[in-house]
C-alpha cells in the first residue's frame, strides 16, 4: 500500500487544505501484505475523521492501511476541520467542498472508480454525521454508508450544547437554533428519501453501549427499521474511543466489500 499526504488549494474552501490517501500497489513480493496487479480502477472509501482530530487521525490510531489492503480499496480522508461537515453560516462551506469539489480533486489525482457500485463513505463521531449527511443528501453517489458513534441527532445535540463551551461555534455553523426538520436533521433527510420513493445506500450503524450517543443511535436505528432499509446495526459493549473504532472499521470494510 502507498499512503501519501497532499495538500492543494481548494477554490471552494478558498485555502490550502489537506487529506491523507491510501492507494493499493500494484506488487508481486511484498511480504506481510497483499500481493496483487491491480488494472482496474479502484473502489474507494471516503473515510472521515471526528471532531477533536484531522485527516491524519484514522492512519495514526486504527489499522485502516491493512485493513484497505485485504479489500484492495482505496481511501481518502479529507480535512473537515470543527465543520461538522457542513456550509456554515459563519466560516467555510465544508459540505459543498465534501460532496462536490473533492471527488473531483480525488479523481484527477488518483487511480479509483467514480461509479456509485464502487463508492463509499465512513465516519466517527462527527465524521458519522458528515458521512451519513452526505450519503443521504447525495444517495445516488453511493454503494454504502457506515457510521461509527456518530452524532446523529444533531438537531438535539445543537440545542443540548447551546449553553456549553461549543455554543459560540454551534452558532458559527448553524444559522438557526433549531435545525429540526432542515437538511442538517438526518432523521429529516431519510424521511424526505422515504417520502420520494428515492434508493437509500446500504446503512451500517454502529455505537457503544456506554457512548454518550448510544441513545440518538437507537433512535436512528428504530427508523431504519421502521422504512424497512437495508442496514447493519451493531450496539455492543464499548465507549467513545479508538478500540472501538478499530474493531469497527474493519468490520466495516469487511461489510462494505461482500
Amino acid at each position: 500500500m502507498a499512503q501519501m499526504t497532499c495538500h492543494f488549494f481548494s477554490d471552494v474552501l478558498q485555502k490550502h487544505t489537506g487529506m491523507t490517501v491510501i492507494i493499493p500497489e500494484q506488487t508481486s513480493n511484498q511480504y506481510g501484505g497483499v500481493n496483487k496487479d491491480q488494472q482496474a480502477k479502484l473502489p474507494l472509501l471516503y473515510l472521515l475523521h471526528g471532531f477533536s482530530d484531522d485527516h491524519t487521525i484514522w492512519s495514526r490510531r486504527t489499522s485502516i492501511e491493512r485493513y484497505a489492503d485485504e479489500h484492495g480499496i482505496a481511501v481518502v480522508m479529507p480535512d473537515g476541520d470543527h465543520s461538522f461537515y457542513t456550509d456554515m453560516h459563519q466560516g467555510r462551506n465544508y459540505f459543498t467542498f465534501l460532496s462536490e469539489e473533492l471527488p473531483k480533486k480525488v479523481a484527477y489525482l488518483f487511480p479509483v472508480s467514480m461509479e456509485p457500485k464502487d463508492t463509499y463513505v465512513a465516519g466517527l463521531s462527527m465524521g458519522g454525521y458528515g458521512a451519513l449527511k452526505w450519503a443521504l443528501s447525495r444517495p445516488d453517489a453511493f454503494h454504502k454508508v457506515a457510521s461509527l458513534s456518530g452524532a446523529v441527532d444533531m438537531a438535539r445535540l445543537r440545542q443540548e450544547r447551546e449553553t456549553g463551551d461549543m455554543g459560540p461555534l454551534m452558532d458559527r455553523i448553524f444559522a438557526d437554533k433549531d435545525i429540526t426538520d432542515t437538511t442538517h436533521d438526518l432523521f429529516y433527510l431519510l424521511k424526505q428519501l422515504i417520502n420520494n420513493k428515492k434508493d437509500v445506500p446500504d446503512i451500517y450503524l454502529a455505537c457503544g453501549t456506554e457512548d454518550f450517543l448510544y441513545e440518538d443511535n437507537q433512535r436512528l436505528a428504530e427508523q431504519l427499521t421502521a422504512y424497512d432499509l437495508r442496514s447493519k446495526v451493531t450496539f455492543d459493549s464499548g465507549t467513545h474511543e479508538w478500540g472501538y473504532w478499530d474493531r469497527h472499521i474493519k468490520e466495516v470494510l469487511d461489510w462494505m466489500m461482500k
